[in-house]
Order: structure tokens, then sequence, then C-alpha cells
């Protein structure tokens, strides 16, 4: 079995992608992988140090008004589709699967126009740009919100309802990492705030400036700024003169689902993998979305984890240091609602979604 993946940009597409592979490679031990992405996304570090082989393409988005950089996008479609067919023709996959990303439009794009059968996976609950484009090429379209079939509702029969790869892959981590590490306690509850791989500067303004309000809480606070971040806003806080022992800061977290284990409850962005893990472990959260992202999926995503109880929305219009402190500790301080919230985020998590995901591969390429 030899697989071609694509997915770039951000991690919520990598990830995902790797998590199939890896989950393929337990079923299929002689299959062979390539990754194809960009040499400007993340996937170009990430995909290599994962062990992967991987090749790029040059490729970016359209523009939403007109300019003239649309059209290099529509150049640079047509060059990276005719490399995308001579890598697809180098390897010889039996299926190309798209995780998301820009890069997806001329991989699979060339995999249909050269017959081989492909799929693509729509990780958010309302479908990006490139996936709609692909919907008609493709061999199946796997979702992981049953809200995204309204997207592809020309194609019903092409729609799978897999969930996100990531989730098996989460929900079977037995690492579980120690708070002392943070220099906190580990029996202590806990509240772990981020905003994304590179941080969120209105996330960390907020909670930079809502740290004394913190002080002789029953609870212990982790903030990750984002390496960008980090120094001014440890900056910021130690010139409050504030030194609590119950509140750390850090740039990064290398291993996030291992402190998830650790923590009572997170708050942090409404992006698809990082949802997908939460509802996995089975942890209440606050979710603060991005209104920076194309057709606002992040509060859309984050709407489908509230309406079951699994989830807070707080909108980042709204947010203060006020708004976020009160946010975290009316939560903190009832465990009740946190036992609740936790059943029903367990609920929404797919356990065996890279199990369902490897069974549509494996049917499409049988077909």
């Amino acid at each position: 079995m030899k697989i071609l993946l694509s997915g770039g940009g951000t991690g919520g597409h990598i990830y995902p992608a790797l998590a199939l592979m890896n989950r393929l490679k337990e079923l299929y031990p002689d299959a062979e992988f390539l990754y194809v992405g960009t040499e400007r996304g993340m996937e170009s570090t990430i995909v290599p140090k994962a062990g992967v082989p991987f090749k790029s393409v040059e490729i970016q988005g359209l523009r939403r008004s007109l300019s003239l950089e649309n059209l290099k996008t529509i150049y640079l479609m047509i060059k990276s589709i005719s490399k995308s067919k001579k890598i697809i023709k180098e390897f010889s996959p039996d299926v190309v699967i798209g995780t998301g990303g820009y890069v997806c439009a001329p991989v699979l794009y060339a995999a249909s126009r050269l017959g081989i059968p492909s799929i693509i996976h729509e990780q958010n609950s309302v479908a990006g740009v490139t996936n709609k484009f692909l919907a008609r090429y493709v061999s199946r379209i796997c979702l992981c919100f049953e809200d995204a079939r309204a997207d592809f509702s020309k194609y019903p029969e092409k729609n799978v309802f897999t969930g996100n790869p990531r989730a098996q892959e989460v929900a079977n981590i037995k690492q579980e990492a120690s708070l002392t590490n943070y220099g906190l306690q580990n029996e202590l509850p806990t509240a772990l705030i981020f905003g994304g791989s590179r941080g969120a500067a209105k996330i960390n303004q907020s909670m930079a400036e809502a740290i004394p309000l913190f002080k002789e809480k029953g609870y212990q606070v982790i903030l990750v700024t984002g390496e960008q971040h980090f120094e001014k806003i440890t900056s910021q806080v130690d010139s409050l003169g504030e030194n609590l022992e119950n509140v750390r800061i850090v740039p990064y977290v290398e291993e996030m689902p291992a402190l998830f284990k650790k923590v009572n409850v997170v708050v942090c962005r409404s992006g698809a993998t990082t949802l997908t893990e939460l509802t996995a472990l089975g942890i209440p959260s606050i979710l603060i979305p991005s209104p920076y992202v194309t057709n606002n999926h992040q509060l859309k995503n984050a709407q489908s984890l509230e309406k079951k109880g699994a989830a807070l929305i707080l909108e980042e219009k709204e947010l203060d240091a006020k708004v976020m402190f009160e946010a975290i500790d009316s939560l903190m301080m009832n465990q009740e609602k946190q036992k609740n919230m936790a059943e029903a985020a367990r609920s929404l998590g797919i356990p065996d979604a890279a199990d369902r995901l490897a069974a549509v591969v494996k049917e499409v390429i049988e077909e």
C-alpha cells in the first residue's frame, strides 16, 4: 500500500495526517508514505522531523478582494498541478489524502486527473474553500463535524463521518505530565490557558492583567504565551510586583495532550485539532474563538461544543482581565459543572476515528 498525504499551513492540517499515517502503519506495516506540502508551511519542519519523506510545491491562497496577487495564485496553481502530477507519477500511490490547506488543491486535483482515488478530510464544522473546490473531484469526503455535511450537500454519497484521527491517537497516549515540572503541585486543581502554538496577544494581555486576581485562590494557573509573546508578558507581570506561587508563565509546551491530562479546565482557541484533543480526553473548556479565521469557523466549532454543554464561549471582543478571571474562577470553583462538562465533552469524542478513516482508505483503494 502506497499513500500520498497532503496538508499544510498549520498544525491543524498536519497532525491529523500524521495521526492517520501512524495508525495505518500499525494496520499495514509494509505501507509506504510520501507527504506533499509547501516549504513555507509548518509541514516543511514537522513532517521530516517525523521521519516522513517530504516533497513540496509552491502555492498560495486567493485574495478575497481584487488583487494582482490573484494572477500569481492562478499561475502558481497551474505550475503546482504540473509538478504534483510528476510527483504522483513517480510515487505511484494507491490513494491520495488531503487534510486541508491550499496545498491540497493542486495535489488532489492532479490525482483526480490521473485517475488516482482520493480523500479529503474536513476538520472544521464549516468547510474550507479548498475542500469545497475539491469535493467534486475526490472519491470520499470525511467529516469531523456533522454540521459540515451542509457544505457538501451536492455530494451526499461521498460524505462519511469519521471524526479526527488525532482523537484516537490522543486517547491512547499513556504519558501524563507532572505539574512539578512547572513548579506547581500535582494535587491542586489547575487551569491551563493558551492561545495556540504561536500564542494570542489578546488572551495573553487579558491574563497578564488578571494575574493579581488569582492571589490566594485554592487552585493553580498555567499561562502558555507562545515564544514570541513570552518576554513581553513576563516583563509586564514582573512589573506588577506580584510573585504568586500558584501562577506560572511558560513560552511553549511540547506535549500539550500530556498536560491536558493533568489539568481540570482549559482556556484556549477553538481550532479543530485542539477541540478534538479536548473531547478525546473529556476536558471542560472555555473557548475564545479566533476572529481572524476564514468564515469565522472557530466560532462555529466552539458552538458545536457549547450546544452540547461541553464548553463555554468567550468572544475576543468582550475579553479583558475581569471577564477572563471571572470565567475561569466561576468554573474552577464549581466541581459539579466541571464534571458535567467533562462528560459532555467525552460524549463528543470519537475514540476510533483513526480506524474509521483507515477503513475509508481501504475501501477507496479496493473499489
